[in-house]
């Protein structure tokens, strides 16, 4: 898969929804802040819920979550600095963790607790980390759909009269 020509296509799919630019940029902006969450199998729904619950354009919410698709190599790099944000934030005194303090091998990852207790510094070191750019997200994609559908405006002159 060409990461490439990935983006590019779904990229003119998503500026070819015909909806407000704030509604496309909203979706697309949900769809990357559940795309880059540890709920595995959960996060197309969640961001189809949450678009439809703002009014968002669901389509570019379902696009923008499927960008974890071709970010898949760099999850666990991503994962991995999600925890340690998490972490550091929970933690009292604050201070990043230790390689040596992560509990993935042997028997102890296999416990609900510990994935319990790990899946709390994840969630919230996702949340954090994945806010800044979602919003980031809504800012550039809104201009840019505003551009595109000025610019593609293919509708006859009767139609914007509203005859």
């Amino acid at each position: 898969m060409n990461p490439r020509r990935w983006l590019h296509e779904h990229s003119l799919k998503l500026l070819a929804i015909r909806d407000t630019p704030a509604a496309i940029a909203g979706g697309v902006a949900i769809g990357i802040f559940f795309g880059f969450m540890p709920l595995f199998g959960l996060k197309t729904l969640l961001a189809i819920f949450f678009a439809w619950l703002t009014r968002s354009n669901i389509l570019a919410a379902v696009l923008a979550s499927a960008l974890h698709d071709i970010a898949l190599p760099l999850m666990p790099l991503i994962y991995g600095l999600e925890y340690g944000v998490g972490y550091f934030l929970l933690r009292n005194p604050h201070r990043w963790p230790a390689v040596t303090q992560l509990p993935w091998s042997g028997s102890g990852f296999r416990g609900w607790m510990s994935i319990l207790n790990m899946g709390k510094y994840l969630l919230l070191g996702s949340v954090v980390c994945s806010t800044p750019v979602a919003a980031l997200a809504y800012i550039i994609v809104k201009p840019m759909v505003v551009r595109y559908h000025a610019k593609h405006s293919s509708r006859p002159e009767s139609e914007k009269e509203g005859k």
